[in-house]
């Protein structure tokens, strides 16, 4: 098989090491503004061939993965488009369907075009950053149209598993209003809620001073590249605005609530938010779908060198595997100092045995 690649940063970077190390006998080329992540992936084996120019090299591929911003997308599509086989299938990486679908759709390119959404990222950016685990276990959404062969979107499927990623088909508008909610919406949130303790601080920033972990959860995401959600506010303006005049009448309504006292409101608020909140990683109930059961505990930890080390080393002695661990920096909701999640059931109780054995306090 070959794929192409036009841009190579982060994402673009991560698909294509991944790729590689599951099918090294695929043929791979790469095309970007920039040849410094070219050159370093040529020099690491990642991609077999440098194209200086979109033309019938790039044309004649498999696969050509977009991985530009997604408003430079549209400007590929038509100088791909002379060049381009019956065969060869166009994805993209963006985080905004409806908008390329559109530009697909406006260069007659229907037939070759499979939206794709690796969701997954990191603060850091560029092809330097990139990495083959950066996809592991992500949802990757898969919109296609109605006029590409189903084969081809079967074979898409099989090539993000290969990545490591959990394949989601869907349809490109029904992506964009979800991921409007998951995602685009809780980011101007967060933003929105940071400006409003900026101007309302006093002089001493004693609102500063005394934020902890709760208000740095909810608003960590707010520190994200303010050029890239420029971009994604400009390309799904109509699900992000339709949420967003929902979103500002659940707050008048919590507002008239506060200033009516109405008690029974507020608690049904926390009630229902709560319950839909814990059923997101409730393996009891079991989602449907691709979405996976989460299996952790918090633990107690003493704050001294070595400490998180010697939990894991117990863990690795039992062959416990761990699939994700994190310090909880804050106390206001949550006991426990270390927050451990496994990939299986099984792990994760072996875990909690062995730990409870060796002295910890474990907090489910």
């Amino acid at each position: 098989m070959k794929i192409g690649f036009v841009g190579l940063g982060l994402i673009g970077g991560s698909i294509l090491r991944s790729i590689k190390e599951k099918h090294p006998d695929y043929h791979t080329l790469g095309f970007s503004r920039s040849q410094a992540p070219l050159l370093l992936a040529k020099e690491e084996g990642m991609l077999d061939e440098i194209v200086d120019c979109l033309d019938e090299r790039m044309g004649s591929v498999d696969y050509i993965f977009l991985c530009t911003p997604v408003e430079y997308i549209a400007s590929y599509l038509e100088k791909l488009k002379p060049v381009l086989s019956s065969h060869t299938i166009l994805t993209d990486v963006g985080s905004v369907k409806g908008y390329i679908l559109n530009a697909v759709k406006k260069e007659g390119l229907e037939a070759n075009y499979i939206g794709g959404h690796p969701m997954a990222g990191s603060e850091k950016t560029g092809y330097a950053n990139s990495s083959s685990l950066l996809l592991e276990n992500a949802f990757y959404a898969i919109c296609p149209t109605d006029l590409v062969d189903p084969k081809k979107v079967e074979e898409l499927v099989e090539l993000v598993r290969d990545m490591g990623a959990l394949p989601v088909v869907m349809d490109a508008f029904v992506h964009d209003k979800s991921v409007a909610g998951i995602s685009h919406v809780p980011h101007i949130i967060a933003s929105s809620l940071v400006n409003l303790v900026k101007q309302n601080d006093n002089e001493e920033q004693m609102m500063k001073r005394m934020a902890a972990g709760g208000f740095k959860d909810i608003t960590r995401i707010a520190s994200s590249s303010p050029e890239m959600w420029e971009q994604i506010c400009s390309t799904n303006a109509e699900a992000i605005s339709n949420l967003l005049g929902k979103y500002i009448a659940l707050l008048q309504e919590a507002k008239d609530a506060v200033d009516g006292n109405a008690k029974s409101y507020v608690h049904e608020m926390f009630e229902s938010s709560k319950e839909y909140r814990d059923a997101i990683n409730d393996n009891k109930r079991g989602a449907k779908g691709p979405i996976q059961p989460f299996y952790g505990f918090y633990c107690d930890l003493k704050d001294e060198e070595g400490s998180i080390a010697l939990v894991a080393n117990i863990l690795a002695f039992k062959q416990v595997s761990i699939k994700n661990i994190g310090i909880v920096h804050y106390r206001e909701f949550t006991r426990g100092a270390l927050l451990i999640e496994f990939y299986r059931e099984d792990a994760m109780e072996l875990a909690e045995q062995v730990l409870t054995e060796h002295g910890y306090t474990i907090y489910k």
